[in-house]
């Protein structure tokens, strides 16, 4: 709808409004008995000429005229005769009540109806609230102000323009039509319609509307906001954003005093310094702390161009980390992940993003290519120019499949592996070193190696081991397979986990 359209219906209701109040007038009886004249009550001078104004009277000089409770002051009027319609000019002022004052350099008044029109510098002022315009139309029967060429309202803690504005002074409500701003120190509003209470500060979202305070942007196309205090219940394709960061929900709950906040259903806080995006369905999130919680479905997304990380658990947090000015995200039970060529499982998990390290803890699970290691703890560091590194500490076990039946394993105390190019390709064993690994001549399988020692050093090329270094005196024997008993195929603590392995981003909410 254009700006005619919107003055064009609310003109009509202007004069359904008006001829519902004249035809009241004229058919209640009582109405009628109360009727008062428009009284002049004080003029310096009265004239008549119908040369220049017919049927009217011309009266001058600190002019006073009262119609009802209405009080009005002017330099000058024309009182006509036969009805109670007044035009005054110079310095008008229209008093109603104790706090009503209407102020414009010139108004038509019309008693039948109580309806005054005000034009040049108009004010139309009730207690702290002051409308100001070029030409306002006052209804003094249900005190409501109209203005249709652009507006502004002060109040005592806000200034709002607007090209079209309706004035409900009884009820301290005002509302804007088009081009609508609303500002004071700790805020700016702009949309295309809103309703404001000029006593608590309150705006109803009516539409698209942006809001800027001192932390943020704030955008909704329904709910409130609150001028004064800096509360709001955003609704209708909410999001709040800076330039770190920005959320989304389907219903957002904002605090600007305290920074404080909550978001339910389909949020989404995307972390634009460090390429993360967390998505779940509840939210809590504190701005000063820098303290957020996700909870339901939650997601935390490592973007990268070329492979993101996708990882699930129950509960999600990111806190501040204060030595590095960087973000700390923990993942709290039935932690799940995967990315294309590394998927994982645990009970709880760490990331920092200063140097992307990622912490894993209770019965961690890695699964690379055809590798799936364990250990009590696991950490994994990503390096800009050095392969990154893995750490697995207390009873390291890695299990690599040679095919369905025969499995590879490597164990021991504790275990560092380097990754280049997102392939394992060598890892170190200290303490108590056992391994596992099938030996082939020209392609087939001759039998099992086993070996032990306290330091080895395993290299892999294409997935598989290629080659096996013992630091310190191994001892070891190759069996051939036909000797082979089953308990000989498997070194203590063995398990295959595959049926635990996420096999797509979806997967990761498997229990």
């Amino acid at each position: 709808m254009n700006l005619a359209d919107i003055r064009l219906s609310l003109s009509l209701s202007i004069r359904l409004v008006l001829l519902t109040g004249i035809l009241a007038m004229v058919w209640s009886p009582a109405m009628a008995q109360e009727k008062r004249r428009v009284d002049i009550e004080h003029a310096l001078s009265l004239e008549s000429n119908n040369d220049i104004v017919a049927n009217a009277q011309r009266v001058l000089g600190e002019v006073r005229i009262r119609h009802n409770e209405v009080l009005m002051w002017c330099d000058s009027a024309y009182a006509y005769t036969g009805t109670n319609k007044v035009d005054a000019f110079g310095n008008v002022h229209i008093n109603q009540g104790d706090t009503i004052h209407l102020y414009a350099d010139k108004i038509n008044y019309d008693g039948d109806i109580s309806f005054a029109r005000a034009m040049g510098n108009v004010r139309l002022i009730n207690k702290t609230t002051t409308l100001f315009s070029d030409t306002v139309d006052y209804d003094l029967t249900q005190n409501i102000g109209y203005y249709d060429d652009k507006g502004k309202i002060e109040d005592s803690t806000s200034v709002l323009t607007s090209q079209i504005g309706r004035y409900f002074v009884n009820q301290d409500v005002v509302w804007f039509y088009i081009d609508v701003e609303g500002y004071n120190e700790n805020y700016t509003l702009t949309t295309d319609t809103a309703m404001y209470n000029t006593v608590t500060g309150m705006f109803t979202i009516q539409g698209p509307t942006f809001i800027k305070d001192s932390l943020n942007t704030i955008y909704a196309e329904d709910g409130w906001y609150n001028s004064q205090t800096g509360e709001g219940k955003l609704l209708k394709n909410p999001y709040v954003f800076n330039q770190e960061q920005q959320l989304k929900g389907d219903i957002i709950d904002y605090n600007r005093a305290n920074a404080y906040g909550s978001a339910k259903g389909r949020v989404e806080i995307i972390d634009f310094e460090n390429n993360v995006i967390v998505r779940g369905m509840n939210a809590w999130y504190d701005e000063q702390k820098e303290i957020a919680y996700m909870t339901d479905s939650a997601v935390f997304i490592l973007v990268n161009k070329e492979d993101s990380l996708f990882l699930h658990a129950d509960t999600l947090k990111t806190i501040p980390d204060t030595i590095r000015d960087e973000k700390i995200i923990k993942a709290y039970h039935g932690v799940r992940f995967y990315r294309t060529d590394l998927q994982g499982k645990c009970d709880s998990l760490v990331y920092f993003s200063a140097d992307s390290t990622v912490q894993m803890f209770n019965s961690p699970v890695l699964w690379s290519e055809t590798h799936q290691l364990m250990a009590a703890y696991i950490q994994i560091k990503s390096y800009a120019n050095a392969p990154d590194e893995l750490q697995m500490n207390n009873d390291a076990f890695i299990i690599s499949e040679h095919d369905s039946t025969m499995y590879d394993q490597i164990k021991g105390k504790n275990m560092v592996g380097y990754i280049v190019e997102n392939k394992l390709n060598q890892i170190d064993v200290d303490g108590n070193g056992q391994t596992l690994y099938y030996a082939t001549d020209k392609g087939e399988v001759i039998g099992l190696n086993r070996a032990e020692s306290s330091k080895i050093t395993i290299r892999f090329q294409e997935g598989k081991i290629h080659q096996i270094k013992f630091l310190t005196m191994p001892e070891g024997k190759l069996t051939p397979i036909p000797q082979l008993s089953n308990e000989e195929r498997l070194l203590p603590g063995f398990e295959w986990k595959a049926n635990l392995r996420p096999i797509s981003r979806d997967d990761i909410f498997r229990k």
